[in-house]
């Protein structure tokens, strides 16, 4: 709470999980994540490639901030937000525990170069898409 913004910007490790179409099971509630990309997100490097602009062109584009806290169970396991909003540690191949910018790649926690553009996918095919991150559950 204490966190200026550009320090609040700085816990993005850039994975780019957040980027991803996710499908929301309309009886349970259950989410699931796709392999399907925001048009914005370039693929081969997980970064938004119109980041300041990105709300007013992607409708449900979502501005993560502390306000939203308690909401933070769409963003996958190993995002910094959701595990400071959940009383725990940074990963060790966070960028600011590490001191490496390449260490979330090197980690395998990036999908730089694992998905698709949601410009290839029509959207009945998302379903097909469906993913399961290797080892994110255990972080």
């Amino acid at each position: 709470e204490e966190m200026d913004q550009s320090e609040w910007e700085q816990l993005c490790d850039g994975c780019g999980k957040c980027c991803l179409n996710k499908l929301e099971d309309e009886d349970d509630g259950s989410l699931y994540v796709t392999s399907v990309s925001c048009r914005l997100l370039d693929t081969e490097t997980a970064r938004c490639r119109d980041y300041a602009n990105r709300l007013s062109l992607v409708p449900d584009c979502v501005q993560v901030s502390l306000q939203d806290r308690d909401g933070f169970s769409w963003l996958p396991v190993s995002c910094a937000y959701r595990r400071l909003a959940e009383k725990r540690p940074l990963a060790s191949w966070h960028p600011l525990i590490s001191g490496r910018a390449d260490s979330v790649q090197r980690a395998g926690m990036s999908v730089c170069g694992r998905v698709v553009s949601e410009e290839w996918v029509p959207g009945e095919a998302l379903i097909d898409h469906i993913v399961e991150w290797v080892n994110e559950d255990s972080l």
